[in-house]
């Protein structure tokens, strides 16, 4: 059976109205997590050619989660590999080294980088040069089904490609950022759309908090978390890259407590790691938050 696929941002060929969804219920919220909800802000109305109105979501609240029976680490598979796909140059290879280093704490797990693969892994039938822009492109879904699966480590709780080559995710499709699935443990995403790496401190830092957004969120995908429709969130889908840089690093109260539960993370622990990355890579919004956060969750604000 094909793997459940969930792309995160692209430009679709596919109209749907907006999601309805209703916001849910925090009866079944664990209270540490409740405590966090002023912190929080709730998704507005889409805006033009947003996510919501492309594609129409339900979203996923906490207690659904649980019941999804939903992909978890445990004894065997508890460690997330970091696949390089193609060539990197240096600049590049300081992004994908911080970047794993983060899935290691946004997720509270080991994460292992394994030898690149070079790009003769993708077929001339996988490849693509864009109709429009003239941009070289592989094939997502292949890069899941035929380059990842087959290579998945025994010890693998998820095990996400990065390439410097632009995705895109089959027909009717432009591009995407990223793709992973919730079933199969496996996921890539590409900084080919990031920005320019090679430019100033500030350029820097946009591209890597575009990567690591990006990163977290497929990994997420691996979990089985679907997007969010409820809060400002980094499980939220994303169509176009204003939108993707109008949703936050941070997860919101129910899909950090579905990260909790499918991880076993410590959210004191997490925040502490998270504000302390921040604060090293220059994140200056995403550490004051995380601090935020944890003086909820110790009592002292």
């Amino acid at each position: 059976m094909h793997c459940l696929v969930i792309p995160w941002i692209a430009i679709a060929a596919f109209t749907a109205g907006p999601s309805n969804a209703d916001e849910p219920s925090q009866a079944t919220l664990p209270a540490k997590f409740e405590r966090l909800l002023p912190l929080h802000t709730k998704l507005g109305p889409p805006q033009p050619h947003d996510w919501l109105v492309e594609h129409k979501e339900p979203g996923q609240s906490y207690s659904q989660y649980l019941r999804s029976q939903p992909i978890r680490v445990d004894k065997q598979r508890r460690v997330i590999y970091v696949q390089p796909l193609g060539e990197f140059d240096s600049a590049q290879r300081k992004v994908l080294d911080r970047t794993a280093e983060f899935l290691g704490i946004y997720f509270q797990l080991p994460v292992k980088v394994r030898d690149d693969l070079s790009l003769d892994v993708i077929p001339r039938e996988a490849r693509r040069e864009h109709p429009t822009w003239h941009v070289k492109q592989i094939l997502s879904t292949y890069v899941l089904d035929k380059v990842l699966r087959p290579r998945l480590p025994t010890d693998a709780c998820a095990y996400i490609a990065l390439t410097t080559s632009d995705l895109w995710p089959g027909r009717g499709w432009n591009f995407v950022f990223g793709q992973a699935s919730l079933s199969e443990r496996v996921g890539v995403w590409s900084i080919a759309r990031n920005g320019d790496l090679h430019g100033n401190g500030t350029e820097f830092r946009s591209c890597l908090l575009r990567t690591l957004k990006t990163a977290s969120h497929e990994t997420g995908h691996m979990f089985s978390m679907q997007h969010c429709t409820f809060y400002e969130c980094n499980m939220c889908g994303s169509n176009h890259r204003e939108e993707a840089d109008r949703r936050p690093l941070w997860l919101c109260p129910h899909c950090l407590a579905k990260l909790c539960h499918a991880t076993g993370a410590d959210p004191i622990l997490r925040f502490k790691d998270l504000a302390a990355f921040s604060k090293r890579a220059g994140l200056k919004a995403e550490q004051e938050f995380y601090e935020k956060s944890l003086a909820v969750l110790e009592g002292t604000k």
